[in-house]
Formats: structure tokens, C-alpha cells, sequence
């Protein structure tokens, strides 16, 4: 079954995303289709796409991302990637080219946009700056939710590693702007590290490796896999 939405000007049915985009390429994507309200998988498998907040090698929010997807791939009904926007550029009007009714974007951020697109769940890890959100992660969500958004109806899990409070600040911040995206996030369990913890829950590198907390990552992973069948409105299968 295709998407319903009309292709724009010199679009075709097999070179876009099927998800109310008309610029986006499918590169492998997995379509969806719509039916009786619910969004439903053509693929076998849940597309968790991880989002992470800080682009330093050693970041700890990355290593929380990681433990988060390496577990997910763990498990038979997921097929987890993150997504890279680490050259999308910084948000510019000026880099958008309108063709007909399809606006084009620089190929960094059609790439990004394209792996936010197929998602079926998003995960996101970040730390706190200000109270809110890093200004990297905030500029790759502007380019990715220009017309038409790639984030709408999708539901999504945050954690987050800081200071005392572990980016509680930020995620509750992020919630704000996750309306307006349309996402829908899960309320528990909720998971805020403190990075300077003794002993640190993570090493040198920002791998974690405490296990409290990893197996408190597997609980938001399982909760958020939980939450998307049930989102679609289909069953979930056992492990």
C-alpha cells in the first residue's frame, strides 16, 4: 500500500519518502502506511534511530547512546542506528532552494533528514548546557522538522548524563519543543546520570560501564519498544 500523499513536481513514487515528504530520498527507508489512525511497519522490524547531543570523542551522553542501541540490537524485533549530524550545517534560510512546492536542502542535511525520516522510534541522549538542550543537537532538530517535519508521530525515549541533577533541565526542556515536532514521548522510566559520581559510571573514554545503570538503559530501551507496538497498534511479538 503507498503513501496517500501526492508526490510534488517531478518527484516519483520510488525516490521518496512515503511519510508526507516530497524531497527526501528513500535510501533504504522502510515505508509506513496509515491505517484506522495508527501508523503501521511494512518492515519486520522496529527502526530505532539514536540521537545524540555532544559531538567530543569521549562524550559520556554518546556512550549513553551507545549502551542504549547496542542493546537494542540485541534484541530480534529492533534494527538500531544513530543518526550523524556532525556536518549539517548551521540553520540558514538561505540554503533552502524552493523548486514548485518542494523545498530542497543541503545534501549533509538531506542526509540527516532522510535517517530521521525512517525512523519508527527515536531515541535521544544529551547533556545539559544552560538548562537546556546542546545548540548542536537544537540546530540538527530546526533542519530536520522544515516542511514537511520528518519527526511528526513517532514516539521517543530521552536520557541524558550531567551534573547533580544528570540533564533532567534540558530533557524536560526538550519536551517543550518535542510538542511542537509531534513527538511522543514515554513518561517512565525516566533516567538522569550523574557524571561525577564516585565512582564514575563511566570511563575514560565515556563508555558506560556501570551496571546499575546499564541495566536501567535496558529498562528505557524495553519500555520505549513497548510503547511503539502499542503506539502502531500491533502486537508485540516475544523474544
Amino acid at each position: 500500500m503507498r503513501c496517500q500523499v501526492p508526490p510534488g513536481p517531478g518527484a516519483d513514487w520510488d525516490n521518496r519518502c512515503c511519510r508526507r515528504c516530497q524531497s527526501v530520498p528513500l535510501l533504504g527507508i522502510a515505508p509506513v502506511i496509515e491505517a484506522e489512525g495508527f501508523l503501521e511497519m511494512n518492515g519486520a522490524k522496529i527502526k530505532l534511530v539514536g540521537i545524540g547531543g555532544s559531538l567530543r570523542k569521549a562524550s559520556c551522553n554518546s556512550g549513553l547512546l551507545r549502551a542504549g542501541l547496542e542493546y537494542a540490537s540485541t534484541l530480534s524485533d529492533i534494527d538500531a542506528v544513530r543518526a550523524d549530524y556532525s556536518k549539517v550545517p548551521l540553520y540558514n534560510a538561505d540554503l533552502e532552494v524552493k523548486e514548485g512546492d518542494v523545498i530542497k536542502y543541503p545534501p549533509e542535511v538531506e542526509d540527516f533528514r532522510a535517517m530521521v525520516a525512517s525512523a519508527d522510534a527515536f531515541l535521544f541522549a544529551f547533556p545539559e548546557y544552560n538548562y537546556s538542550m546542546p545548540g548542536v543537537l537544537k540546530n540538527a532538530i530546526d533542519w530536520a522538522s522544515r516542511p514537511p517535519n520528518c519527526f511528526g508521530d513517532r514516539p521517543a525515549a530521552i536520557i541524558g548524563a550531567g551534573g547533580a541533577l544528570g540533564a533532567a533541565h534540558s530533557a524536560y526542556h526538550f519536551r517543550q519543543s518535542g510538542v511542537f515536532l509531534d513527538l511522543h514521548f514515554i513518561n517512565k522510566p525516566e533516567l538522569f546520570v550523574r557524571i561525577f559520581s564516585k565512582p564514575s559510571p563511566f570511563d575514560d573514554d565515556g563508555n558506560l560501564i556501570d551496571g546499575q545503570t546499564i541495566v536501567r538503559v535496558h529498562r528505557v530501551v524495553d519500555a520505549l519498544r513497548d510503547f511503539t507496538y502499542r503506539l502502531k497498534g500491533l502486537p508485540k511479538p516475544e523474544q
